[in-house]
């Protein structure tokens, strides 16, 4: 991009390829933070995790239930029990543990150390409980009956060696690759790093994300409508989305048809945004003000302005480009960078599905690629499946056609929902993947087959 102004390339119809190319090509990832464990969710690791100490650290019982050696119970039956005297009781986290001799068993508790002596765990339904009755349901809490960690305890089953012991190690070993870099933290992750004694860890972080939706005819959900006024979706559509590709997301309310309101508040959000995404103001009518607005966002004050200009942008790093695309919907584009930092932004247009599928096949791979992901999981996953239709399907001649589609693994075949407009909200909510038509067809008749973008 060789000017500070944007630049609209001519009549020349860009590749959807070409597009994404060009966005990518202006993203970089993130650069890599510590953060606690809780604040890491969603991130991307940028190091190896090895485990410092086996998990589990010691041999520990599966089951409430009593600590025995396998020959004082071998035999042992409902009419004929094994009873052994009770040396005591074995909690989690038990610093002194008592030693399990011959006829001997210790009360033991889920995630107790097995104490020394002893060879494997009964459950304490195998047992009285050291009631003297049948068969236990559970034990008494030892604040209720601390007596039970005492006398006799009758055990009416045997136990192999082993059983229901946890081994130490047996999840992971010292010195074992716990997470490799690249990978995305989500709750188990986050689970194993803390359960080996990880309190941070250095990631990649989520990239701030701002929507900002214009039109003087936007109104938020929520407000009475007027004459000539609709609500606000794409704002909502858009950040939603942004979150869904691991972005943190700032949603700014429509913004008016005005060129100054638009650029003040686009200034206003570059503190926050590694990544900003406008939809609508980006095709050819008098009314489209986001090409009004970039043409001068960050520019000096005029002269006879008063101030020391510390706050204003440099208008050399505002660069942006608007396009005319060969898809549809979405054929306006605009990108570009701005801003001191050079923060990526993405203009869309404003038609709800044309905003949509331009998110999906341009902003989302470029949150991905912020986020450090591979190449393999930066655009949405792709599968082919045959059409099911009642009739053909027109696609425009030279344009990439997006069609929204509900997709059958189990069959491997996908049906349109809803028509070709880009208006048509209800059928885009219905739908859980897009159909693609190449440039070069025009029909595509039932039974074809199709590349098949899924959006879940």
């Amino acid at each position: 991009m060789s000017s500070s102004a944007p630049q609209d390339a001519g009549h020349r119809l860009w590749s959807v390829d070409e597009h994404l190319a060009d966005v990518l090509g202006a993203v970089r990832p993130l650069e890599p933070i510590e953060l606690q464990l809780l604040d890491a969710q969603g991130c991307v690791l940028v190091e190896d995790v090895t485990v410092p100490v086996a998990l589990p650290p010691f041999d520990n019982s599966s089951m409430d239930g009593y600590a025995v050696r396998t020959a004082d119970v071998q035999g042992a039956s409902e009419e004929f029990p094994a009873v052994l005297t009770v040396v005591g009781d074995v909690a989690a986290g038990s610093g002194e543990l008592p030693t399990v001799g011959p006829g001997e068993a210790a009360r033991i508790m889920t995630g107790a150390p097995l104490p020394p002596g002893a060879e494997a765990v009964v459950p304490v339904e195998w047992t009285d409980g050291g009631t003297g009755g049948g068969a236990a349901a559970g034990m008494t809490p030892a604040s209720a009956a601390p007596e039970r960690a005492g006398g006799e305890v009758r055990v009416h089953r045997a136990a192999e060696a082993r059983a229901h012991v946890r081994a130490r190690g047996s999840d992971v070993q010292a010195g074992d690759l716990a997470l490799a870099a690249g990978t995305v933290l989500g709750p188990p992750q986050v689970a194993l790093l803390a359960a080996i004694g990880r309190g941070t860890v250095r990631v990649r972080p989520r990239p701030r994300v701002v929507v900002l939706s214009t039109g003087s005819e936007l109104v938020q959900p929520g407000e009475p409508l007027t004459s000539g006024t609709i609500y606000d979706s794409n704002s909502f559509a858009l950040a939603a989305a942004a979150r869904d590709a691991g972005a943190i997301a700032y949603r700014v309310g429509a913004v008016a048809d005005d060129a100054d309101t638009l650029r003040s508040t686009i200034e206003d959000q570059l503190i926050r945004a590694d990544l900003l995404v406008t939809t609508g103001g980006v095709s050819v009518g008098a009314y489209d003000v986001v090409k009004e607005a970039l043409s001068s966002v960050g520019s000096a004050p005029s002269s006879g302005s008063e101030g020391s200009g510390e706050d204003d942008v440099d208008v050399d790093a505002t660069r942006m480009d608007f396009r005319k695309l060969a898809m549809q919907p979405g054929k306006p584009q605009g990108f570009g960078t701005i801003g001191p930092d050079h923060t990526p932004l993405l203009a869309l247009p404003g038609n709800p599905v044309s905003s949509y599928v331009s998110f999906e096949l341009f902003v989302r791979p470029a949150i991905r690629a912020l986020m450090g992901l591979p190449e393999s999981e930066v655009r949405r996953p792709s599968v082919r499946a045959v059409l099911e239709a009642d009739k053909a399907l027109g696609s425009p001649a030279g344009r990439r056609q997006f069609l929204r589609g509900k997709y059958d693994a189990e069959s491997g075949t996908v049906s349109p929902v809803g028509g070709s407009g880009s208006h048509l909200i209800a059928a885009l909510a219905h739908a859980d993947s897009l159909m693609v038509v190449p440039e070069e067809v025009t029909s595509v008749e039932p039974g074809t087959e199709l590349e098949v973008i899924l959006l879940g």
